[in-house]
């Protein structure tokens, strides 16, 4: 027996020695691939009581976007990052989105064809880590209005989306078809947006799976392939960072002005606004409902409550603006459309239960989109989520009062 196992030690030798070359091989192959779907996930570190025992303390820090008060400890995280900003879809396939309770301003317009898509400003609510990676999403292509509000917050903003409108052909090899006032892509660079000092383009297209990945059964059903992609906050963060993008030069920045909310008894009773984008379209019919309780807005969208994915709660905002804006388009065969956002037009703010007829104005791409009432003086806005629903000149707009 002694024997026979003196024998066979040497062939066991081997067989280690090979299967540890090859799992030390394997490893290093896979360090290298940058096109996995669907990693493994990693949970992040949350405290056993949750994301609320994160932070304590008063909550005496303004965040500079949209009022809302945090505390030191938050203040502190999100003064290492600037502003990102992130496409987000709403096509009716792609709900429920994950991520947009966690946005301290979002926009909504037109895409092409009557959908609406959504761009989410991520700084202050999203300081805390979420018990989930790769948090917001789906994420979709660029458009050249969202540029010019995303020129908002930096001269460099952190701009996240996956492509967008560029000069493309109907048919492979074709002369290029898309109108050069939308394309998209051309302009990021323009910008400066990828000039290698300060590149703060954050196109999904050049990332690997740690920033942004597909998950075509996040939400329980199988999701057709452009509606799958979602990003991780902090990684891309991480990644501004790696490129010299840390922290935020807030001199180039005009943040709004804010205030607290009305006592209850002073509060008014407008509710149910509702619109539409294109008529007819009614999957992207839009109603917020006013809560006198907690002076805020619940979304719904196509008929249905609005839902966040990752927190299960119905979307909740403090102010909603409805911005009127000339509508152009379809601009080419590719149906983009276009939207003005520099000059001026009307507006309509919602908050308090009330509503303040009133105009905004936007001098230039860079230049902040102001909104002031009747007399010229800038709305102060509740501190809270603010949402900026920007519709085609003549769109009606229904509320109760």
């Amino acid at each position: 027996m002694i024997s026979r196992l003196k024998n066979i030690l040497p062939f066991l030798g081997i067989y280690f020695l090979v299967c540890g070359i090859s799992f030390v091989g394997f490893s290093w192959a896979m360090s290298k691939e940058r096109k996995i779907i669907s990693p493994v996930e990693e949970p992040q570190e949350v405290p056993a009581g949750g994301l609320a025992m994160l932070f304590s303390g008063p909550k005496d820090q303004e965040c500079p976007i949209n009022g809302e008060m945090f505390t030191k400890e938050q203040a502190t995280i999100w003064e290492k990052n600037r502003p990102l900003l992130v496409m987000i879809e709403n096509h009716k396939d792609s709900r429920p989105q994950s991520g947009l309770s966690r946005a301290d301003v979002v926009y909504e317009a037109i895409a092409e064809g009557g959908i609406t898509r959504l761009m989410g400003v991520y700084y202050c609510r999203a300081a805390a880590p979420v018990e989930r990676k790769y948090d917001v999403g789906p994420v979709r292509s660029a458009r050249t209005y969202f540029l010019d509000w995303a020129s908002e917050y930096s001269q460099y903003p952190l701009y996240n989306h996956v492509g967008g409108a560029n000069c493309s052909p109907v048919s492979p090899g074709g002369p290029c078809t898309t109108d050069t006032r939308v394309r998209a892509l051309e302009q990021i660079e323009q910008y400066g947006w990828l000039d290698p000092n300060h590149h703060s383009d954050m196109n999904q297209f050049a990332l690997d799976y740690k920033y942004c990945r597909r998950e075509p059964e996040r939400t329980g059903e199988t999701k057709a392939t452009e509606h799958t992609v979602y990003c991780d906050t902090s990684s891309l963060w991480r990644l501004a960072e790696e490129r010299n993008l840390a922290g935020w030069d807030k001199d180039f920045f005009k943040p709004w002005q804010f205030k607290d909310d009305l006592a209850k008894t002073e509060r008014g009773t407008v509710d149910n606004i509702s619109f539409d984008f294109w008529q007819g379209y009614k999957d992207y019919s839009v109603i917020w409902k006013y809560n006198l309780e907690t002076n805020s807005y619940l979304r719904e969208n196509g008929g249905e409550s609005h839902f966040d994915f990752l927190t299960q709660k119905q979307i909740e905002a403090k102010v909603i603006v409805i911005q009127f804006t000339k509508e152009t388009g379809p601009v080419d065969s590719h149906k983009h459309m276009l939207y003005g956002t520099v000059g001026s037009g009307k507006a309509l703010i919602f908050q308090d239960g009330k509503v303040i007829s009133g105009i905004w104005e936007k001098a230039s791409r860079t230049k902040r989109t102001v909104f002031k009432d009747a007399q010229g003086r800038e709305v102060k806005f509740n501190r809270g989520q603010i949402w900026i629903e920007v519709l085609p000149l003549g769109n009606k707009v229904d509320y109760e009062s």
